[in-house]
């Protein structure tokens, strides 16, 4: 028996020493270098501010990136406005449209990530012309070319509801979810009771002003961008925030959707005071239909890959 043992040993202490320790290495952990924003302004070789469309074509380079992400801010006389919101590329190249109006400066931000999570950043700054005009029409019914003062219509079903970002056809009746009448009244009666305020001003500009006398109907944390809401907490009313007052603009929508069910025209809140509706990081609301009684709005959701559906009404 212990010949055996003895054996048994000496195989073990051979398998043992005949075994070679694996090597691992992550490889050059080196951040991007050597970044590149490349802009070519559309309409720039007849005028340096463009032809008016507001389109560039922006192509980000760097040695060592695996991969990039992108993010816009408009620059005014204070500096710039509202936070940046990055995006990620799925090449170094985008087609990008600019489109307040009149001549704006933007500032270009570029995040370049490199092997184990390295990166490196840029920014650039160009000056671009925008001419876009939107139907009077539409301006018109949500302003009355003067003021005109909306809340969530919840006597109507369907006043609230989700559905998929990228769909390129809207309907209101095969949505993933949808607001029955008077639904978040139990629960959220902020919902109803604030007003929105949409003013067009005398130099031609537009403001909207946020009444929220019982707070602002939204999420928390990452999920919400209005001034006070705590970090954290559910889907409800939150006091913290009683309203504000931001410039905006109407823009060419840039939302799938077609133009058979929508006006593709958007309004673009210039900072996070304010909000339409449901509070969230986005600023860009497609108005899918504007009469004198009636504004929907289609705004992508802060979930990835949804869309929030909101139906207003003037106040009397």
């Amino acid at each position: 028996m212990k010949k055996i043992k003895y054996i048994i040993g000496l195989f073990l202490i051979a398998a043992f020493l005949g075994c070679e320790e694996e090597n691992y290495q992550f490889g050059s952990l080196t951040a991007p270098s050597n970044l590149d924003i490349n802009t070519v302004i559309i309409g720039s070789d007849t005028n340096p501010l463009g032809d008016g469309s507001g389109e560039v074509i922006i192509t980000l380079s760097a040695d060592n990136a695996i991969t990039y992400q992108i993010g816009f801010n408009k620059i005014d006389g204070s500096g710039l406005i509202g936070p940046v919101s990055y995006k990620l590329l799925t090449s170094g190249t985008i087609d990008h449209k600019f489109t307040d109006p009149g001549t704006n400066d933007y500032r270009i931000s570029m995040m370049a990530f490199g092997p184990g999570g390295t990166a490196s950043n840029l920014t650039k700054d160009i000056t671009v012309k925008s001419d876009y005009i939107p139907d009077p029409v539409v301006v018109t019914a949500i302003t009355n070319d003067d003021s005109k003062t909306w809340v969530v219509n919840k006597d109507v079903a369907g006043h609230f509801g989700v559905d998929d970002w990228n769909k390129t056809e809207y309907t209101d009746t095969a949505w993933w979810w949808s607001a029955g009448i008077d639904e978040k009244l139990a629960c959220c009666s902020c919902f109803y009771s604030t007003t929105f305020t949409f003013i067009k001003n005398a130099n031609g500009t537009f403001s909207l002003t946020v009444v929220a006398p019982e707070g602002a109907f939204t999420k928390t944390g990452d999920l919400a961008n209005i001034p006070g809401i705590p970090a954290s907490g559910d889907e409800g009313c939150y006091s913290e925030y009683t309203g504000g007052t931001s410039g905006f603009n109407f823009i060419p929508s840039a939302s799938p959707i077609s133009e058979a069910t929508s006006t593709k025209i958007a309004i673009k809140l210039n900072d996070n005071n304010t909000f339409i509706g449901y509070g969230a990081v986005q600023s860009e609301y497609e108005i899918l239909e504007a009469t004198s009684d009636k504004l929907y709005l289609r705004v992508q959701g802060t979930e990835t890959g949804n869309s929030w559906y909101l139906i207003l009404n003037p106040t009397l």
